[in-house]
C-alpha cells in the first residue's frame, strides 16, 4: 500500500495525512474484496525496513494501528472477515499486540474473507522464522523438502497469492512474501495508495484476468487442460 506519504505532499499536507487517509482506502477495499468473492486479501502495513522512518512517523504509524483495532475489528466480526496479523510482534508495545490478538480471537470463527495484516514483516524474516521452527521440530534431519518447509511460513493458513498488485509507481517487491509469490502476477500502478478505490481494483482484476498462468507448463498444455475441464 505505497504512496501514503507521497500523496499527502502533493497536496501540502504532512505525511501522517495520508496514511490516515490510506485507513479509509483499507476498508473500501475490504469491503469491495467482499463483495466480489475475493476470500484472502493481504495487505503490507508495516514492514521490518519502515523502523528506519522518522521516530515520529513510526509513532503516529502505531497510533494509527491501536485506533483502527479499536474502531473496525467490531465492523470485521459483523461482516464475516477474519482479521490475522502476520510478522515481529515481539517489538511492538505490549498493549499493541495484546489487541492485536484480542482481535484475531475476536474474528476467528469469520469465513466471508480472511484479512491478513503483515506487520513488522519482511520475506526474508519470514523464510528464516520458518527454517528455524522446522529445524527446531525436526532435529538430526539433514534434508529438507519445501512441502515440509510450507507449513512453518508465517501464512500457512492461506494460499499462495494469484495477484500482487503495488500502488504508488515503485515496481520491486520490496521483501514481501518472497516464498508465496513465486508464480504470482505482479500488477504495478502509479495510482497512491489513498486514491486506490473499487474501480482501481476492477483494472487490476481485468489485467490478472487477461494473463495465461502456466506454472511451467506451455500454452498447448494450458489448453489442453482447459479443454479436459
Amino acid at each position: 500500500m505505497d504512496g501514503n506519504g507521497r500523496w499527502a505532499t502533493k497536496r501540502f499536507l504532512p505525511r501522517v495525512a495520508g496514511h490516515a487517509k490510506g485507513v479509509d482506502a483499507v476498508r473500501s477495499i475490504v469491503e469491495a474484496s467482499a463483495e466480489r468473492g475475493i476470500e484472502f486479501l493481504t495487505l503490507f502495513a508495516f514492514s521490518s525496513e519502515n523502523w528506519r522512518r522518522p521516530a515520529d512517523e513510526v509513532s503516529v504509524l502505531m497510533r494509527l494501528f491501536m485506533t483502527v483495532l479499536e474502531r473496525e475489528v467490531g465492523k470485521m466480526a459483523n461482516n464475516g472477515i477474519r482479521l490475522k496479523i502476520v510478522g515481529d510482534m515481539s517489538r511492538f508495545d505490549p498493549k499493541l499486540q495484546e489487541m492485536a490478538a484480542k482481535a484475531e480471537a475476536q474474528t476467528a470463527g469469520n469465513s466471508r474473507l480472511t484479512l491478513t495484516v503483515c506487520a513488522n514483516y519482511g520475506g526474508r524474516w519470514d523464510v528464516m522464522q520458518a527454517v528455524s521452527r522446522m529445524v527446531k521440530d525436526k532435529p538430526g534431519v539433514s534434508d529438507y523438502t519445501e512441502e515440509e518447509l510450507a507449513p512453518y511460513l508465517a501464512m500457512a493458513y492461506a494460499p499462495e497469492p494469484d495477484l500482487f498488485i503495488r500502488t504508488g509507481g515503485e515496481q520491486r517487491i520490496s521483501n514481501f512474501l518472497l516464498w508465496q509469490l513465486a508464480y504470482s502476477e505482479l500488477y504495478f500502478t502509479e495510482t497512491f495508495w489513498p486514491d486506490f478505490d473499487a474501480k482501481a481494483l476492477d483494472v487490476a482484476i481485468g489485467s490478472y484476468q487477461q494473463r495465461e498462468r502456466r506454472f511451467g507448463r506451455t500454452s498447448a498444455q494450458v489448453l489442453d487442460q482447459k479443454k479436459a475441464s
